[in-house]
Protein backbone atom coordinates (compact mmCIF):
# COMPACT_ATOMS: atom_id res chain seq x y z
CA UNK A 1 0.00 0.00 0.00
CA UNK A 2 1.37 3.41 -0.71
CA UNK A 3 1.14 6.53 0.82
CA UNK A 4 -2.66 7.70 -0.84
CA UNK A 5 -4.20 9.70 2.55
CA UNK A 6 -7.22 7.83 1.91
CA UNK A 7 -7.55 3.35 1.26
CA UNK A 8 -10.89 1.90 -0.95
CA UNK A 9 -12.25 -1.46 0.45
CA UNK A 10 -14.96 -1.97 -2.63
CA UNK A 11 -16.98 -5.23 -2.45
CA UNK A 12 -18.60 -6.09 -5.77
CA UNK A 13 -22.48 -7.01 -6.49
CA UNK A 14 -25.59 -5.76 -7.84
CA UNK A 15 -27.72 -3.20 -6.20
CA UNK A 16 -31.38 -4.24 -5.04
CA UNK A 17 -33.00 -6.87 -2.88
CA UNK A 18 -33.54 -9.36 -5.28
CA UNK A 19 -29.68 -10.25 -5.38
CA UNK A 20 -28.60 -9.29 -1.92
CA UNK A 21 -28.45 -12.96 -0.52
CA UNK A 22 -26.88 -14.26 -3.56
CA UNK A 23 -23.46 -15.54 -4.39
CA UNK A 24 -22.31 -12.47 -6.80
CA UNK A 25 -23.19 -10.11 -3.87
CA UNK A 26 -20.33 -12.17 -1.36
CA UNK A 27 -18.05 -8.61 -2.10
CA UNK A 28 -20.92 -6.54 -0.47
CA UNK A 29 -21.89 -9.00 2.13
CA UNK A 30 -17.65 -8.25 3.25
CA UNK A 31 -18.03 -4.91 3.18
CA UNK A 32 -20.97 -4.36 5.08
CA UNK A 33 -19.20 -6.79 7.76
CA UNK A 34 -15.94 -4.70 7.72
CA UNK A 35 -18.97 -1.57 8.62
CA UNK A 36 -20.59 -3.48 11.42
CA UNK A 37 -16.77 -4.29 12.74
CA UNK A 38 -16.29 -0.27 13.26
CA UNK A 39 -20.22 -0.10 14.37
CA UNK A 40 -20.62 1.97 11.02
CA UNK A 41 -23.36 1.52 8.13
CA UNK A 42 -23.19 1.98 4.78
CA UNK A 43 -25.79 4.62 4.48
CA UNK A 44 -24.16 7.34 2.41
CA UNK A 45 -24.41 8.04 -1.59
CA UNK A 46 -22.02 9.26 -3.94
CA UNK A 47 -20.31 8.38 -7.89
CA UNK A 48 -23.39 5.71 -7.91
CA UNK A 49 -22.07 3.89 -5.05
CA UNK A 50 -23.27 3.53 -1.56
CA UNK A 51 -20.66 4.23 1.03
CA UNK A 52 -19.40 5.13 4.32
CA UNK A 53 -15.83 6.49 5.60
CA UNK A 54 -14.42 4.81 8.62
CA UNK A 55 -10.86 4.71 10.74
CA UNK A 56 -9.97 1.51 10.14
CA UNK A 57 -5.86 0.15 11.42
CA UNK A 58 -4.82 3.90 11.62
CA UNK A 59 -6.17 4.30 8.51
CA UNK A 60 -9.18 6.33 6.56
CA UNK A 61 -11.22 4.10 4.49
CA UNK A 62 -14.07 4.08 1.94
CA UNK A 63 -16.23 1.15 2.39
CA UNK A 64 -17.59 1.43 -1.16
CA UNK A 65 -20.42 -0.46 -2.87
CA UNK A 66 -20.80 0.53 -6.50
CA UNK A 67 -24.53 0.81 -7.30
CA UNK A 68 -24.23 0.23 -11.06
CA UNK A 69 -24.64 -3.32 -12.33
CA UNK A 70 -21.36 -5.77 -11.53
CA UNK A 71 -20.15 -5.77 -15.46
CA UNK A 72 -19.85 -2.09 -14.93
CA UNK A 73 -18.98 -1.45 -11.42
CA UNK A 74 -15.13 -0.09 -12.40
CA UNK A 75 -16.83 3.61 -13.29
CA UNK A 76 -17.75 4.07 -9.66
CA UNK A 77 -14.76 3.13 -8.13
CA UNK A 78 -12.32 5.02 -10.50
CA UNK A 79 -14.85 8.07 -9.69
CA UNK A 80 -14.25 7.69 -6.29
CA UNK A 81 -10.49 7.15 -6.09
CA UNK A 82 -10.44 10.02 -8.85
CA UNK A 83 -12.51 12.71 -6.89
CA UNK A 84 -10.06 11.43 -3.31
CA UNK A 85 -6.64 10.86 -5.67
CA UNK A 86 -6.69 7.37 -4.44
CA UNK A 87 -3.89 5.22 -6.27
CA UNK A 88 -5.31 2.07 -8.12
CA UNK A 89 -2.54 0.43 -5.58
CA UNK A 90 -4.59 1.58 -2.49
CA UNK A 91 -7.76 -0.27 -3.22
CA UNK A 92 -8.68 -3.45 -2.10
CA UNK A 93 -11.33 -5.41 -4.67
CA UNK A 94 -13.28 -8.04 -2.68
CA UNK A 95 -15.59 -10.26 -5.39
CA UNK A 96 -17.12 -13.16 -6.21
CA UNK A 97 -14.91 -16.30 -7.52
CA UNK A 98 -15.94 -19.62 -9.41
CA UNK A 99 -12.80 -20.68 -9.75
CA UNK A 100 -12.16 -21.23 -5.69
CA UNK A 101 -14.38 -23.90 -3.63
CA UNK A 102 -17.30 -22.41 -1.15
CA UNK A 103 -15.77 -20.05 1.12
CA UNK A 104 -12.42 -20.39 0.21
CA UNK A 105 -10.58 -17.38 -0.09
CA UNK A 106 -7.07 -15.78 -1.96
CA UNK A 107 -5.50 -12.41 -1.97
CA UNK A 108 -3.71 -11.70 -5.41
CA UNK A 109 -2.33 -8.27 -6.88
CA UNK A 110 -1.90 -6.78 -10.19
CA UNK A 111 -3.60 -9.68 -11.95
CA UNK A 112 -5.56 -10.03 -14.90
CA UNK A 113 -9.64 -10.30 -14.51
CA UNK A 114 -9.93 -14.20 -15.10
CA UNK A 115 -12.68 -13.64 -16.90
CA UNK A 116 -14.92 -12.19 -14.02
CA UNK A 117 -16.77 -9.02 -15.52
CA UNK A 118 -16.76 -6.84 -12.28
CA UNK A 119 -13.22 -6.84 -12.34
CA UNK A 120 -12.61 -6.70 -16.17
CA UNK A 121 -14.72 -2.93 -15.76
CA UNK A 122 -12.08 -2.26 -12.99
CA UNK A 123 -9.11 -2.82 -15.30
CA UNK A 124 -11.19 -1.31 -18.05
CA UNK A 125 -11.79 2.09 -16.11
CA UNK A 126 -8.45 2.35 -14.66
CA UNK A 127 -6.94 0.99 -17.54
CA UNK A 128 -4.33 -1.00 -15.20
CA UNK A 129 -4.84 -3.88 -12.92
CA UNK A 130 -2.71 -2.28 -10.08
CA UNK A 131 -5.13 -2.86 -7.19
CA UNK A 132 -5.42 -5.86 -4.66
CA UNK A 133 -8.22 -8.10 -4.89
CA UNK A 134 -9.95 -11.09 -2.55
CA UNK A 135 -11.09 -13.66 -4.46
CA UNK A 136 -14.13 -15.25 -2.35
CA UNK A 137 -14.63 -18.54 -3.92
CA UNK A 138 -18.12 -19.36 -4.50
CA UNK A 139 -17.99 -23.10 -6.16
CA UNK A 140 -18.20 -23.70 -9.92
CA UNK A 141 -21.81 -25.24 -10.72
CA UNK A 142 -20.12 -28.15 -12.91
CA UNK A 143 -19.17 -28.37 -16.70
CA UNK A 144 -21.37 -27.79 -19.15
CA UNK A 145 -24.54 -25.96 -16.07
CA UNK A 146 -25.65 -22.42 -16.29
CA UNK A 147 -22.46 -20.00 -14.40
CA UNK A 148 -25.09 -16.95 -14.60
CA UNK A 149 -28.03 -19.01 -12.76
CA UNK A 150 -25.34 -20.14 -10.57
CA UNK A 151 -23.77 -17.03 -9.47
CA UNK A 152 -27.11 -15.13 -9.35
CA UNK A 153 -28.60 -17.93 -7.21
CA UNK A 154 -29.43 -17.89 -3.51
CA UNK A 155 -27.01 -19.67 -1.05
CA UNK A 156 -27.66 -22.87 -0.26
CA UNK A 157 -28.55 -23.96 3.15
CA UNK A 158 -24.31 -25.54 3.19
CA UNK A 159 -23.36 -22.83 2.24
CA UNK A 160 -25.39 -20.68 4.87
CA UNK A 161 -23.65 -23.03 7.40
CA UNK A 162 -20.12 -21.73 6.62
CA UNK A 163 -21.45 -18.48 5.38
CA UNK A 164 -20.61 -15.78 8.20
CA UNK A 165 -17.13 -17.83 8.56
CA UNK A 166 -16.25 -17.19 4.92
CA UNK A 167 -17.14 -13.33 5.01
CA UNK A 168 -15.96 -13.08 8.90
CA UNK A 169 -12.16 -14.40 7.01
CA UNK A 170 -12.53 -12.09 3.78
CA UNK A 171 -12.83 -9.11 6.19
CA UNK A 172 -10.23 -10.27 8.38
CA UNK A 173 -7.69 -10.28 5.06
CA UNK A 174 -9.20 -6.74 4.48
CA UNK A 175 -7.76 -5.32 7.65
CA UNK A 176 -4.63 -7.43 7.58
CA UNK A 177 -3.84 -5.80 4.18
CA UNK A 178 -4.02 -2.17 5.81
CA UNK A 179 -2.28 -3.21 8.54
CA UNK A 180 0.37 -5.12 6.78
CA UNK A 181 0.59 -4.79 3.16
CA UNK A 182 -1.05 -6.79 0.24
CA UNK A 183 2.22 -9.23 0.48
CA UNK A 184 2.47 -10.22 3.69
CA UNK A 185 -1.16 -10.95 3.35
CA UNK A 186 -1.10 -13.41 0.11
CA UNK A 187 1.76 -15.26 2.70
CA UNK A 188 -0.72 -15.51 5.38
CA UNK A 189 -4.10 -16.14 3.59
CA UNK A 190 -2.88 -17.90 0.47
CA UNK A 191 -0.91 -20.64 2.41
CA UNK A 192 -3.66 -21.79 3.84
Amino acid sequence: MSDSKFKIIAGLGNPGKNYAQTRHNIGFLVVEALASKSRLSINKSRFDSEYVKARIKEREVFLVKPLTYMNKSGFPIHKFASYYKVVMEDIIIVHDDMDLDFGKIKIVKSRGHGGHNGVRSIVEAFGKKDCTRIRVGVGHPGAGKDVTGHVLGSFTPDEIKILDHCIDKASDACLYILENGSTAAMNFFNAR
